[in-house]
């Protein structure tokens, strides 16, 4: 009997250990610690390697982890051998490699501040060059390698001078009370006692006194709110130069503007920059040029402009014969793509390369001949790369598809980029211009990913009685079994202009926590959403409700018709943002829902106007609600206006400090289901922002998953 027993343990332990092993199989909710990025990427002169940075979590134990960004190098030969170049014990961001490839420069805080610090590359210790007391960022190394441009960042309060544009303190003047917080800087002296009980003057600097320590604060200013705090004052990015020569640096811009994006000149003798001369508040202003800075004299001006554009990111060719800027038509922010146009050198000739694209660009680059111009944007569920040619504007695709391409860089006839796959959240290759027979670099995650069992989305499309082709993927649980029926998540994105796919990263781990968990997964890109044309963007002008969820929605019947493992009475729903909107106003309207998590979404639109920084949104999707009929349009759209139709459980999240879309629209809404007897929960993350999921505090990133599983497993039924 006893050896009986002994032997049904030891079958009980042998299955145990095998269920454990299975179970390391699935992704887990603390892989996301696991996965590596890398960013950066630049290809030394001589063609054999490629310097860049490597992102990743560090785990310290006991929930304690740290975000870590290391410069790195690799053979772009194989074995592609590959080794830091700095230390994890500090970050570093913004690497620039000098021309001749022999020095690395690069930014990493000193006393609180981030400078510039250069490395060199045969070997040696890193050291800092600058010493800027509003620190310096971005730094570009000049033509002949002797000098290094840098930004700098200063608070309105520390610039001598005023503004051009009218003070927004009514029945006050810019100056007329002291300024303190340069007093407290050491930039000013007091000269005015500050006194409650004295005359005007004296009791304005008093009050200023208080300002100046934040208590209370003073807001004049439209775009008051941060991102996870209040910003009451404007702050200007201005241009230094770093001397390698002297050791010195000096500011090369100055004044009440912002100079931002900036490129040397071939011959080194100017350097151009996107800017613009505030004659009204900047808050009010949503274009820019091109300026023109002369580094003999110091002075600045227009060097380019169009009317009703945001122009930028100038980029020299190799030759010197052409000059390639980014821009965007402002009338219809939210709805016109970003476009490559090129120029001559002297501003001439200026026509657009990609409008005919109908896609937003989001860089580029030359290649060394000068003839074209690769670039990549959102396509269709990724991340396209497509060369154009400056002479004839000829279009050509490199890479397309379900994959997305970012951090491109070019030397001679190779070209580094990396890659989200499906396979792979991220890896970087190597290949040459035309991406024939590229070759893997990096394999930072293929080692934890090894054995793991991922599900890989299959694409569909559906038509709309409106004419549009909407892109759905559907992700089957991991282990799904034949005959079997199994819930589904219905994921959403935000934006409302985001978009989603297997090129995109952002949500790959989300996905396959959830299909390693049972479910399965529909995910679509409904009107609105990018990568598909300004007529598909702006599908949803006045209609964030009705035609999205109608999109959605359509994608998951025509899923479950295709799937006969989607149990169609077991639905969940989840989205953030934008998609947390569209989560409340679906459950608003339709009850098929198991159960529903609504993040950081907006509810009531006007409320939405004067609480989010991303309050824009509202007059450029809807108008303003005192002009005729937009508040009512905006009362349609609000999810809050059919708070009392809701049935499904809800949980809703959001951050304590969410400052773009204002955490009392989350307040409202489960104050309103809690008043109204619905099944609801409510997560407040602290000190979290509008990016917890994305760059949040690692511990709480795994929480708001592990939140999202736990709630809908209360109300499914699994197989």
């Amino acid at each position: 009997m006893l050896q009986k027993t002994k032997s049904l343990f030891l079958i009980f332990l042998l299955l145990w250990q095998y269920s454990i092993a299975q179970e390391k199989e699935l992704v887990q909710l603390t892989d996301l610690t696991k996965i590596i990025t890398t960013s950066s990427h630049q290809i030394t002169p001589d063609g054999k390697q490629v310097v860049f940075v490597k992102n990743f979590i560090e785990t310290k134990g006991n929930d304690q982890y740290s975000y870590k960004s290391q410069a790195f190098i690799a053979d772009l030969n194989a074995p592609f051998t590959t080794r830091p170049l700095t230390s994890a014990e500090y970050n570093v961001s913004s690497i620039a490699l000098s021309p001749d490839g022999k020095h690395l420069a690069f930014v990493r805080p000193k006393d609180g501040k981030a400078q510039i610090w250069i490395l060199p590359m045969n070997g040696g210790e890193s050291q800092v060059l600058t010493n800027e007391k509003n620190g310096a960022s971005s730094p570009q190394w000049s033509p002949d390698g002797k000098k290094i441009l840098f930004s700098s960042t200063s608070p309105i309060w520390a610039i001598d001078g005023r503004p051009e544009w009218e003070h927004q303190r009514p029945g006050r003047e810019y100056g007329d009370e002291p300024n303190y917080k340069a007093i407290n800087a050491g930039m000013g002296m007091e000269e005015i006692k500050p006194n409650p009980d004295g005359n005007l003057e004296e009791l304005r600097a008093w009050l200023a006194k208080n300002a100046a320590k934040n208590d209370p604060r003073v807001i004049d200013r439209l775009n008051f709110l941060g991102e996870k705090d209040l910003s009451p004052d404007l702050f200007f990015s201005h241009l230094g130069i770093y001397d390698l020569n002297t050791e010195k640096s000096e500011m090369i811009t100055q004044g009440f503007q912002s100079y931002f994006g900036a490129t040397w000149s071939p011959d080194g003798s100017y350097i151009l920059a996107s800017s613009l001369k505030n004659e009204e508040h900047p808050d009010l202003t949503s274009h820019a040029e091109i300026w023109k800075i002369d580094l003999k004299t110091k002075a600045s001006g227009v060097f380019f402009k169009l009317d009703n554009h945001r122009v930028g990111n100038p980029s020299f060719s190799p030759d010197g014969k052409w000059l390639f800027i980014n821009g965007q038509n402002v009338e219809e922010p939210s709805y016109n793509q970003s476009m490559i146009g090129v120029m001559k050198p002297d501003g001439s000739g200026f026509k657009w390369l990609t409008e005919s694209l109908d896609r937003s660009i989001s860089s580029g680059q030359w290649t060394p001949d000068s003839q074209s111009i690769y670039f990549t944007g959102g396509n269709q569920g990724g991340t396209s790369l497509w060369k154009v040619n400056p002479n004839n504007g000829k279009i050509d695709p490199i890479i397309t598809g379900p994959v997305g391409v970012g951090n491109l860089n070019i030397v001679g006839q190779k070209m580094v980029y990396s890659l989200i796959k499906i396979e792979n959240p991220s890896e970087f290759y190597v290949a040459d211009l035309a991406n024939k027979s590229p070759q893997q670099v990096s394999k930072f995650n293929e080692g934890w990913l090894a054995g793991k069992k991922i599900s890989k989305p299959k694409a569909h499309q559906i038509q709309t009685p409106e004419g549009f082709t909407i892109d759905y993927w559907v992700m089957e649980p991991v282990n799904r079994k034949e005959g079997v029926k199994y819930p589904t998540v219905l994921q959403m994105h935000g934006g409302p202009s985001a978009m989603w796919g297997p090129g995109e990263g952002s949500m790959w781990h989300e996905f396959q926590v959830m299909t390693a968990m049972g479910y399965g997964v529909v995910y679509a890109n409904p009107r609105g959403s990018g990568g598909y044309g300004k007529a598909f963007q702006k599908g949803n002008y006045r209609d964030w409700g009705d035609g999205p969820a109608a999109d959605v929605l359509g994608s998951l019947d025509d899923a479950t018709n295709r799937y006969d493992w989607i149990d169609k009475d077991q639905y969940f729903l989840t989205g953030g943002s934008y998609a947390g909107y569209l989560t409340a106003w679906i459950v608003g309207h339709d009850h098929r829902f198991k159960a529903a998590f609504s993040q950081r979404g907006v509810y009531e639109l006007t409320f939405f106007l004067g609480e989010g920084n991303a309050w824009r949104l509202v007059p450029n999707h809807f108008g303003y609600p005192w002009e005729e009929g937009v508040k009512e349009i905006m009362d349609y759209n609000s999810p809050q206006t059919y708070v009392a139709n809701i049935q499904t459980p809800l949980l809703i999240k959001h951050g304590d400090v969410d400052y773009r879309t204002g955490v009392r629209q989350s307040e409202l809404l489960y104050k309103s289901l809690k008043i109204l007897g619905k099944p609801v929960e409510y997560v407040r993350y602290p000190d979290e922002g509008h990016e917890l999921s994305r760059s949040g505090a690692v511990h709480r990133r795994i929480d708001r998953i592990g939140r999202i599983m736990e709630f809908f497993e209360r109300y499914v039924a699994h197989p």
